[in-house]
């Protein structure tokens, strides 16, 4: 009796070691293994300092000696640029590039992320997590960027399974470490938080139909981190 239930334990474990958990079976904020992030810093001196600041001033209505944030949202994007230096180099700059008219007019500060996830699902953090980036309208004040890169065209998910799965990493990552975070958002669902406290635009002019990263998506990340309970945008907008 003892020899058999021993052999059921040993082969059950044998099956177990061979196929991958995307996330563990009892929720945790604790990764089963460490996880693996690169520092690749853009450039964010005392003028990109100084822009968010005035940023923060001009259209969050506050007066801050410093750019910290207590992160209360992580939201996901992709770049829509497929080459990984061509994202880094867009995000690089402390001043906006000059193609992008749609958002210019509200700062010349570059878009920036805390995080920029490789096609091969490498991590690279860009900035302090808790220095603020402009990543959305109305949110950044509380929010920690994901860029992804891919979203060919700006028209479709074409993100891997190794993005996916890096972003369900550091979802739990930034979540144990900042148990503050209550929204895991996709950029595309920005305008549904007008509906909460966290919106903070004070122009009513100033909105973008964003796309990325779309539905499939935040569907495939929000099922790898479900025992979270990260809230999603209210419903809308």
């Amino acid at each position: 009796m003892i020899r058999t239930l021993l052999l059921s334990i040993v082969l059950l474990s044998l099956a177990a070691c061979g196929r991958e958990e995307p996330k563990p079976a009892v929720c945790t904020t604790k990764l089963i293994q460490p996880i693996k992030i690169i520092d690749k810093p853009i450039d964010f001196g005392p003028e990109r300092i100084a822009m968010t600041k005035d940023y923060i001033r001009a259209h969050y209505g506050k007066e801050v000696d410093n750019i910290e944030i207590t992160p209360k949202i992580i939201l996901l994007h992709w770049t829509a640029e497929m080459d990984f230096d061509k994202s880094f180099k867009r995000l690089l700059p402390q001043k906006l590039l000059s193609d992008r008219k749609d958002i210019v007019k509200a700062s010349a500060l570059n878009v920036s992320s805390q995080f920029l996830v490789a096609r091969d699902g490498t991590i690279y953090r860009l900035m302090p997590e808790t220095w603020m980036a402009r990543h959305v309208i109305g949110l950044n004040y509380s929010s920690i960027g994901i860029e992804n890169v891919g979203g060919k065209g700006n028209k479709i998910d074409d993100l891997t399974p190794a993005q996916r799965q890096a972003n369900i990493d550091l979802v739990f990552y930034l979540k144990a470490k900042y148990p503050s975070i209550e929204y895991l958002v996709g950029h595309h669902e920005y305008k549904q938080m007008e509906n909460t406290s966290l919106w903070l635009e004070k122009d009513k002019g100033y909105r973008t139909t964003k796309s990325d990263p779309g539905d499939k998506f935040m569907r495939d990340i929000r099922n790898g981190v479900e025992c979270l309970d990260l809230k999603a945008p209210p419903k809308g907008n």
